[in-house]
């Protein structure tokens, strides 16, 4: 009996399986309609933004599953998780590249439909802030449950398995860091500098928190080790 694949199996809206699966119909009708658009670039800007919060969802599920793992001493599963939600971060990086598209004089016409919305209400945004500092809390707790001696495990540690999460969680911070960076020049390129947001927040704050760290303690450790290093002589902690 020849199987027939092109019969429906889900159940669901749409006319076919990957249809309703993905749940594209939902999915595509989220945009605005071309009726109700003030600019043609509204798509790209809402695609942008939408698939950017689609990530994020992606990069906090991976890890909130790595905080359980850290919590059970699983810590080179929770390495791998980090590693894969950090990759997130280098694809909504990269796709900010299509904003340099849209020139500053269009966007005025869609900041008009834009309300008072700003990226500081991002509900993938603040998942990430939230799971970071879970991240953070859990392996603060780690070391001092140990305890576990940061510099003695950057000298001399770097084959274990909590050498290998230390540096998960820096690629997850830097990661961040360098979306921030290219947020924010994005940012300027269009907008400008000394103005403010759709939020009324001055768009120069953006500068000011890329020197945010999630894990202040990694990135001070390294600090650490240039100044005992046998250049470090002189060298200013921070």
């Amino acid at each position: 009996m020849t199987k027939d694949y092109s019969a429906v199996l889900l159940e669901g809206d749409g006319d076919s399986d990957y249809a309703r699966y993905m749940r594209t119909d939902l999915l595509l009708s989220l945009q605005r309609h071309p009726d109700e658009v003030v600019h043609r670039d509204e798509l790209l800007f809402q695609t942008v933004h939408q698939s950017t919060e689609l990530w994020l969802k992606l990069a906090s599920a991976e890890a909130a599953e790595a905080c359980r793992h850290i919590m059970s001493g699983e810590f080179d599963a929770a390495a791998r998780l980090l590693t894969r939600g950090a990759r997130c971060f280098s694809l909504v990086t990269d796709q900010l590249d299509i904003m340099r598209f849209l020139s500053p004089w269009d966007f005025q016409t869609i900041r008009t439909v834009l309300g008072n919305g700003s990226g500081f209400e991002s509900p993938g945004w603040n998942g990430v802030r939230e799971v970071s500092r879970a991240l953070d809390a859990g392996f603060m707790e780690l070391v001092q449950g140990r305890p576990i001696d940061l510099l003695g495990l950057y000298q001399h540690g770097q084959d274990t398995p909590t050498y290998r999460l230390a540096e998960a969680l820096i690629e997850w911070d830097e990661r961040i860091a360098v979306w921030r960076v290219s947020h924010y020049k994005m940012a300027t390129r269009i907008i400008g500098h000394h103005v403010v947001g759709t939020k009324g927040t001055p768009v120069d704050v953006l500068a000011k928190l890329i020197k945010q760290r999630f894990f202040p303690e990694l990135w001070r450790i390294r600090t650490e080790l240039t100044t005992l290093g046998p250049m470090g002589v002189g060298v200013e902690a921070e």
